[in-house]
């Protein structure tokens, strides 16, 4: 990849990517991956899994980036012998979703990894992980939590966890300025810099467009937020106008078998199939006319611009937070209210019906997907490395106030007197 002046002149560093399961599938994994391949060409790589369950990862990994285990779980492992392997962990946060695959070797591992950690960026991908860093990672490093979800798809307690170790870090880093402010208004980080930098998101290679399909596609996991059952029922009224129109959902997940008696209770198993996972999946994308989504929420909205990618319009429900910083309504696609099933199916007959409407919006949709190309992607985070090195005296202050501000709060409330109860009316003789 080529790259500008500006970025051949970048200082090499050494970046750490801490991640849940590099040997798994999975969104931040996708994405992470990404990042670490685009920065592998400047900078020197390193992917740090917390756990290792396969022999090879299921996505490839550049050659250039070496991936450490810590936790090895696969059969015939000594891990898994171990008596700290039995024991819930203490430092990675119970009220983490992923509580339960974390132990205190878990700990103690990644408490080694970071003690002794030589790089001069640290990423943690996931808020547990991040907990890790604010930790044990050395403070001479740059301390970065990447946020994959939503700050509000976090529990309360959570947050409250996450507000008290997030103040130790110099960067929270969202996928949506959106969830940035949201960041910025509801906790309180003196001296961390709370940044919005997008997902990269290669472009598809060997694809061949299919511009007479009649195919609506959408793709994700199977589960209630994700509101295919939304897009099914809107999708009863576009085959009821254009029966020879046909939906394919992509994914895999705890609804299946729910969604699949819609379909048949519908009377729609002729119209709508549901396709199982694909990987990659714009090969399926552009055999597409159009790429939908009725989520009630998103953190970021990959599959959105995974179909811009592949020159195809795409309809979303205007959730939080992702699809209207990615769709420009009415140029590369749609947005529509959220759970609105009648507002679903008329953006999608409005493309049905409209066919240089739809090549048009496709071709916005190639155009516009380039802000998700890795050299700009790459430039962003270079320059907040460079940001976040250059005001580490500044930030360490306001840090340092805040703090200091608090402790005089705290001991002036300890100062008050006590109030004492107004005295009651005399009793009546």
């Amino acid at each position: 990849m080529k790259r500008t002046g500006r970025t051949e002149r970048t200082e090499r560093r050494k970046i750490v990517f801490l991640l849940h399961n590099a040997y798994a599938i999975g969104g931040t994994v996708r994405t992470t991956l990404n990042l670490a391949a685009a920065l592998a060409d400047h900078h020197d790589v390193e992917i740090v899994s917390m756990r290792r369950h396969r022999d090879e990862p299921r996505f490839t990994i550049d050659p250039r980036i070496t991936v450490v285990p810590l936790v090895d779980e696969r059969d015939g492992s000594a891990d898994p012998a171990d008596p700290e392997y039995a024991l819930a962990a203490t430092d990675f946060p119970a009220t983490d979703k992923r509580y339960e695959q974390y132990t205190r070797l878990t700990d103690r591992r990644a408490a080694a990894y970071l003690a002794g950690c030589d790089a001069d960026v640290i990423v943690g991908t996931r808020p547990g992980i991040n907990v890790y860093v604010s930790l044990f990672a050395p403070r001479r490093a740059l301390r970065i939590a990447q946020e994959h979800l939503r700050h509000d798809s976090h529990s309360k307690r959570l947050r409250g966890v996450l507000a008290r170790h997030y103040r130790r870090l110099d960067a929270v880093v969202t996928t949506t300025e959106a969830d940035a402010e949201v960041y910025r208004q509801r906790m309180t980080l003196p001296g961390v810099r709370i940044a919005a930098v997008p997902n990269i998101v290669p472009a598809p290679e060997g694809i061949t467009r299919d511009r007479t399909t009649k195919v609506v596609a959408a793709a994700g996991r199977l589960v209630a937020g994700k509101r295919f059952d939304l897009l099914i029922e809107a999708f009863s009224a576009v085959a009821s106008k254009e029966p020879d129109w046909r939906l394919r959902i992509y994914g895999g997940g705890a609804q299946r078998d729910h969604l699949q008696d819609l379909v048949d209770g519908l009377g729609l198993s002729g119209h709508v199939r549901l396709m199982g996972p694909r990987t990659p999946i714009e090969a399926e994308f552009a055999k597409a006319a159009m790429v939908v989504s009725a989520s009630d929420a998103e953190s970021f909205g990959m599959t959105l611009v995974e179909a811009m990618r592949c020159g195809v319009p795409v309809i979303s429900t205007d959730c939080p937070l992702g699809p209207a910083e990615i769709i420009t309504e009415g140029v590369d696609g749609r947005l529509v209210p959220v759970g609105d099933s009648r507002a679903l199916a008329e953006a999608m007959l409005d493309l049905i019906t409209d066919e240089p409407l739809r090549a048009a919006m496709g071709e916005a949709a190639l155009a516009g997907s380039h802000r998700y190309d890795a050299e700009p992607i790459v430039a962003r985070y270079e320059d907040l490395f460079t940001e976040l090195t250059s005001t580490r005296r500044r930030r360490a202050w306001a840090r340092s106030r805040a703090r200091a501000a608090a402790w005089t709060r705290r001991q002036t409330r300890k100062l008050r007197p006590t109030p004492h109860p107004k005295p009651g009316p005399a009793p009546t003789p």
